[in-house]
C-alpha cells in the first residue's frame, strides 16, 4: 500500500520539484547562450557598418582627388604653374577636407616609395591608410605633426613598452595620375586621422544613433594606430577622451598578430564592453591598426540577472502553492487507485474476470472504477474479435504506410523544386530590373555627350580624348547590361534546349564576373579547343558556369589561377563537350565531395543558401549532361569523382553536355543513368 502511495507521490511531484527545475536550467542556459550570441551578432553588424564607412571614406577621397586631377580647371592651372596653381591646390584642399594636397612631377613620383603613388602611376588612382613618420608629417606641415603627437597613458593589461609618445600619423593617403599635355605626374592628398574626432564621432553616430523607440546600447568607437587609441569617443573621465590609452595584449595578439577579427567581450579602459576589433592594413599590406566598435555590457548583464531572479521567484511560488494542495487532495485518490492497480495487474496476468467492484465513494474516481469494470467486460467480449482483426489491420497499416512514404517523398521533391524555381524567378526579376534601371541613365549620358559634341563643334577637339573615353565606357556598360538581360530572360525557366556555342557563353560569363576577378590578383587561363555546339538553354548554361566560376574565385580568396578548359569528349557512347572550371585554392576536405551537390549543403555557413551546385546539377542533368567534381588531381580528364582527394591542390568542376546533333533518345538515356 505504502509503495503505491510512494510511487504515485513520486510520479506526481517529480515533474514539479525535479524535472521542472532541470528544464528551467536547460532553458535558461540555452536562452543565455542565444542572448550572448545575439549581442555578438549585433556588434558584428556594428563593425560592418563602421568598416563600410571607412571604406566609403577611402573611395570618396580617391574619387575627389581623381576628379580634380582630371578636371580642365586643374589642367589650366597646371600650365600656369604660378601662384594661381598654389591657390587652386589650397582651395581644393580646404573644399575636399584634406590636410594636404600636392602635385608631384612624374620624375619625382617615380622615386616616391609609397605604393599608393606607384599604383596611381600605373593604374590611375588609389587610396589607402598609411602611417607617416614624424619627419614626414613635419615636412608637410608642423600643425599636422603636432596634431599627430599623442602622449601614451599607462594601460593595464597592455603589452609593456618604453615609449612615452605616439608621434606617427595615420593618414587616409590618396593619389591620382595627372595626364595633361606637357605635364605627367601624380596628385597626392591626405587626411590625418589622429585626433580626428569628427571622423570617429560620425562612425559612432552611424552605428549607435537612436531610432524612433530609442537605442539602449551605450556605444563607443575607436581608431587604433597599432594598439594606441589615436581617435576615440571612449572616455577616461566625463569630458576627457581616452586618447593615448592602449588595447589589451590579448586583443592585440589576436587582431594585429594573427590578423583575425575580434568579436567578444573585452575590457575597454574602465569597463567591460561587447567589442568588435577589425585589423587595418596599409598600402604595403602590413597590419598597422584596428577599427573598434562596442557597447557597454553592464545593462545586458543586469537584464540577464533580473530575468534569472524573476524565473527563480516564480518557480518557488509555484512549488509553494502546488505541493501542499496536491498532498491534501491526493488522500482520497490513493485507495481507489490502489484497487484499480491491483485489478489491472490481474487482468494483465490473464484474468479477464477480475473486477474492481464498489469503491465506497460517489466521485469521479468511483465513476471511473465503474466504467473500468464495464470496459473490462467489453474487453473480455472483444478480445477474440480484436485478435481476428489484428492481422487485417497490420496489412492495411503496411499498405497505408507505403502510400504515405511515397507521398512524402513526392512532397519533398516538389518543395525543393518550388524553392529553386522561386529563387531563380527572383534573381531573374531583380537582374532584369537592374539592367532596365541602368539603361535609362546610360541613354541620358550618351545623349548629353552627343549634344555637347555638337555644341562644341570644332572646339571639341581639346576634349576629344575625354569624349572617346565616355563613349568607350558607355559601350562597355551597354555590353554588360546586354549580358545581364540575356542572363535574366524568361527562357531561363522554360527548360527549352537550344544549340549553344559553349565558348561564346563562357566569354559572356567572364564579362559578368569581371568585377569579382578584378578584385584580387587572379589570373585567368583560357584553354579552348575546337568543340561542337551543345544542347542546352543558354541562360541555364550561363547560370551554371557563373556559379562554378564564383565558387572558384571564393575558394582562391582573390589570389590564384583560374583555368577554363573546353574540349570535345565522348561519354557513355555519345559525343559531347566537356567544360572544366579549375582553381588552385585549398581544395575540398575528405568526405565533402559526395555532398557538394546536395540541396542546402554549404561549406560557407552564413554566406549562402547551399542551393547553387544543387541547382546547377539539376539544370545540367535536365539537358542530358552530367556535372562532376575532382579535387587534388590534374590528370586533364576533368571527369574525376573526387576519390583520393588531396586538399590544398585545387578543385575542378567538369560539365559534360551532349552535342547538339545527338538524338533525343540518347540524351534521355544519359539523363536516366545519372
Amino acid at each position: 500500500m505504502k509503495s503505491v502511495r510512494l510511487r504515485l507521490l513520486i510520479l506526481a511531484l517529480l515533474p514539479l520539484v525535479v524535472l521542472l527545475p532541470l528544464m528551467l536550467a536547460v532553458g535558461i542556459n540555452r536562452w543565455t547562450a542565444r542572448y550572448d550570441a545575439l549581442l555578438i551578432a549585433n556588434v558584428a553588424s556594428d563593425l560592418r557598418i563602421a568598416e563600410q564607412y571607412l571604406q566609403r571614406l577611402l573611395e570618396s577621397s580617391e574619387t575627389d582627388v581623381q576628379g580634380l586631377a582630371n578636371s580642365v580647371t586643374f589642367a589650366d592651372a597646371l600650365h600656369s604653374r604660378g601662384p594661381a596653381f598654389a591657390r587652386l591646390l589650397e582651395s581644393y584642399r580646404t573644399r575636399l577636407g584634406l590636410d594636404f594636397l600636392t602635385y608631384l612631377p612624374r620624375e619625382t613620383a617615380a622615386e616616391n616609395p609609397w605604393p599608393v603613388v606607384q599604383s596611381a602611376l600605373q593604374d590611375g588612382s588609389r587610396s589607402a591608410i598609411d602611417i607617416f613618420p614624424m619627419s614626414g608629417l613635419r615636412a608637410i606641415s608642423e600643425p599636422m605633426a603636432e596634431q599627430a603627437r599623442i602622449p601614451l597613458i599607462k594601460t593595464e593589461a597592455a603589452v609593456p613598452t618604453t615609449r612615452t609618445t605616439e608621434d606617427r600619423g595615420m593618414v587616409v593617403h590618396t593619389a591620382a595620375r595627372v595626364s595633361v599635355t606637357g605635364f605627367e605626374g601624380v596628385l597626392v592628398g591626405g587626411t590625418l586621422l589622429n585626433r580626428n574626432l569628427g571622423f570617429i564621432d560620425t562612425i559612432n553616430d552611424l552605428v549607435y544613433r537612436a531610432g524612433d523607440t530609442g537605442d539602449a546600447r551605450q556605444g563607443t568607437a575607436t581608431l587604433f594606430l597599432e594598439d594606441v587609441r589615436v581617435s576615440t569617443n571612449v572616455r577616461l573621465f566625463e569630458d576627457v577622451r581616452a586618447l593615448g590609452t592602449r588595447v589589451s595584449a590579448a586583443v592585440r595578439g589576436t587582431v594585429l598578430g594573427d590578423g583575425r577579427t575580434w568579436l567578444d567581450r573585452a575590457f575597454v579602459v574602465n569597463d567591460w564592453y561587447i567589442s568588435g576589433y577589425l585589423p587595418l592594413e596599409d598600402s604595403f599590406g602590413k597590419r598597422v591598426g584596428m577599427l573598434y566598435v562596442g557597447f557597454l555590457e553592464a545593462p545586458y548583464r543586469a537584464a540577464k540577472q533580473s530575468a534569472y531572479w524573476s524565473i527563480f521567484a516564480a518557480f518557488m511560488v509555484v512549488v509553494g502553492l502546488s505541493v501542499p494542495l496536491f498532498l491534501r487532495m491526493a488522500r482520497g485518490i490513493f485507495s481507489p487507485l490502489e484497487r484499480m492497480t491491483k485489478t489491472m495487474s490481474l487482468v494483465e496476468a490473464g484474468d479477464l474476470e477480475a473486477r474492481i467492484g464498489p469503491v465506497g465513494a460517489r466521485d469521479e474516481i468511483a465513476q471511473v472504477a465503474f466504467h473500468l469494470d464495464t470496459l473490462l467486460d467489453q474487453v473480455r467480449d472483444r478480445d477474440r474479435d480484436l485478435r481476428d482483426w489484428a492481422e487485417e489491420l497490420n496489412e492495411r497499416v503496411e499498405q497505408r504506410t507505403e502510400e504515405l512514404r511515397a507521398a512524402n517523398k513526392k512532397l519533398e521533391s516538389t518543395f525543393q523544386q518550388l524553392v529553386v524555381s522561386e529563387k531563380l524567378a527572383s534573381i531573374g526579376e531583380i537582374t532584369a530590373g537592374v539592367a532596365h534601371e541602368i539603361n535609362n541613365p546610360v541613354a541620358v549620358i550618351q545623349g548629353n555627350v552627343d549634344v555637347m559634341r555638337e555644341l562644341l563643334g570644332p572646339n571639341g577637339a581639346e576634349v576629344r580624348t575625354e569624349f572617346a573615353l565616355i563613349d568607350q565606357q558607355v559601350l562597355r556598360i551597354t555590353a554588360i547590361v546586354g549580358k545581364l538581360l540575356q542572363f535574366a530572360r524568361p527562357g531561363e525557366f522554360s527548360g527549352a534546349h537550344e544549340s549553344v556555342d559553349v565558348r561564346a557563353v563562357l566569354e559572356d560569363c567572364l564579362v559578368l564576373v569581371g568585377f569579382g576577378i578584378s578584385q584580387g590578383d587572379t589570373r585567368v587561363i583560357r584553354d579552348f579547343s575546337a568543340a561542337p555546339e551543345v544542347r542546352m538553354d543558354p541562360g541555364e548554361l550561363q547560370q551554371v558556369l557563373i556559379n562554378l566560376i564564383m565558387n572558384a574565385l571564393q575558394a582562391m580568396k582573390g589570389d590564384g589561377t583560374l583555368t577554363l578548359r573546353i574540349i570535345s569528349r565522348p561519354h557513355e557512347g555519345g559525343s559531347g563537350v566537356a567544360i572544366t572550371v579549375r582553381d588552385n585554392g585549398s581544395g575540398l576536405a575528405p568526405g565533402i565531395a559526395e555532398n557538394v551537390f546536395d540541396p542546402f549543403f554549404t561549406t560557407k555557413p552564413g554566406e549562402g543558401t547551399g542551393l547553387g551546385l544543387s541547382i546547377s546539377q539539376t539544370l545540367v542533368q535536365r539537358a542530358g549532361g552530367i556535372i562532376t567534381v575532382d579535387s587534388g588531381s590534374d590528370d586533364g580528364t576533368g571527369m574525376g569523382t573526387g576519390a583520393g582527394m588531396n586538399t590544398g591542390t585545387g578543385t575542378a568542376f567538369t560539365v559534360w553536355l551532349p552535342e547538339a546533333v545527338v538524338s533525343e533518345a540518347a540524351v534521355q538515356s544519359i539523363s536516366r543513368s545519372y
